[in-house]
């Protein structure tokens, strides 16, 4: 079996305390779910499975969030949901296990998905109090934390702090591009609030400077990266509906993308978060193809030095890297960013006419990657 995507949508990514914190998880993440079925037309009683989830399934977003979305939007209870955490690549992951659902016929037609409401549920450590601490004794690996790994990947790289100003900068002005020219109209899902009225575009988007970035304070003492260059806060949710190539023929859809390969592979624990380029390079020898043979690259931009160090690492150019912008401008709810990337990437292969595009979504234990082909 063929896993194809037939659609994928998004709610616009609001800010830190924006206009969609007054949205529960659940209600948000229900919102995409039911409009991937509907703007497709798919009887939701055709789907096998759901896979979604969110980083930080606490408070508001605990036990498997996947399902409370599906049943408070009234949809089918007989559907078999499951709920995954894998870090920023969690809606990714979601796509990419599906897809291996439908590649040994065990499910038909899916919804991947993934919400994160940070908003009301921050990113926490979620160990539970009194009952130990997850690293055992003796524990000597070195796994630093995400804002330390970015830091060393810029040393790694050789990249200045006014380096990544200029990427950070190069973040704000490509997207509030792609937003005056309406490229994300195909896939985003305009949302109704009980108090902020209907939002319908991110929130992220910054008026700024090189010299308004260079004045910000580095996150850590001693640190490159800082606010203008790392990812935001946010609150989003994402789906994407995925079924057998058949399925979709017999359905009479005509899908969007298909899976051409993927993988999941662990970070250096030095550096954490530079697992993208392993993962990239283990498709390309999977697959016998290389960079030239892809048009379009999206990388998470949790912190700018990481989608640099993909470009530096493989020789990537600047016009078929993050050419919309990223999660520095756009936000990043972490559990809904993979299908961001995965909903622009098609949509901007559909601009420019092209064929292929590659996704990666770092991540310390789980950083995504696959490569799609137009349809």
């Amino acid at each position: 079996m063929n896993p194809v995507i037939v659609d994928a949508v998004r709610t616009p990514f609001g800010r830190r305390n924006g206009s969609l914190s007054g949205v529960h998880a659940a209600e948000l993440l229900g919102a995409v779910q039911t409009a991937v079925l509907k703007r497709t037309g798919v009887d939701p009683q055709l789907v096998d499975q759901v896979i979604g989830g969110c980083v930080t399934p606490v408070g508001e977003q605990f036990g498997n969030i996947s399902r409370t979305a599906w049943l408070h939007a009234g949809l089918p209870t007989h559907v078999g949901t499951t709920a995954i955490d894998a870090q920023c690549g969690t809606a990714q992951q979601a796509v990419q296990l599906l897809a291996g659902q439908i590649a040994i016929g065990a499910v038909d037609v899916g919804v991947a998905c993934g919400v994160e409401v940070m908003s009301r549920v921050p990113l926490t450590a979620k160990t539970g109090v009194g009952l130990g601490t997850p690293r055992p004794a003796g524990w000597a690996i070195d796994m630093p934390d995400q804002y330390t790994a970015a830091d060393r990947i810029a040393r790694h790289r050789g990249f200045s702090r006014q380096d990544l100003d200029a990427y950070g900068l190069r973040s704000q002005r490509l997207a509030q591009k792609a937003w005056a020219e309406r490229r994300f109209d195909a896939h985003i899902i305009p949302v109704s609030t009980p108090d902020r009225g209907l939002v319908d575009k991110d929130e992220g988007l910054r008026e700024t400077s090189i010299e308004a970035l260079a004045a910000l304070s580095p996150t850590k003492d001693g640190g490159l990266h800082t606010a203008g260059t790392s990812s935001q806060v946010s609150d989003g949710a994402s789906a994407a509906l995925l079924m057998s190539e058949e399925q979709a023929e017999s359905l009479g859809l005509a899908p969007k993308a298909k899976l051409l390969a993927q993988c999941v592979v662990g970070g250096d624990t030095e550096l954490l978060l530079d697992g993208p380029v392993a993962a990239a390079v283990k498709l390309f020898e999977r697959t016998g193809m290389t960079v030239a043979d892809i048009d379009v690259f999206e990388v998470n931009e949790a912190f700018a030095a990481i989608p640099m160090s993909f470009a530096t690492a493989l020789g990537v150019d600047d016009d078929r890297l993050n050419v919309n912008g990223g999660a520095i401008a756009l936000g990043h709810p972490t559990g809904a960013t993979g299908i961001r990337l995965l909903a622009n990437a098609i949509d901007e292969l559909n601009r420019r006419d092209g064929q292929t595009a590659m996704v990666a979504v770092c991540a310390a234990a789980a950083t995504t990657c696959l490569i799609l082909e137009r349809l």
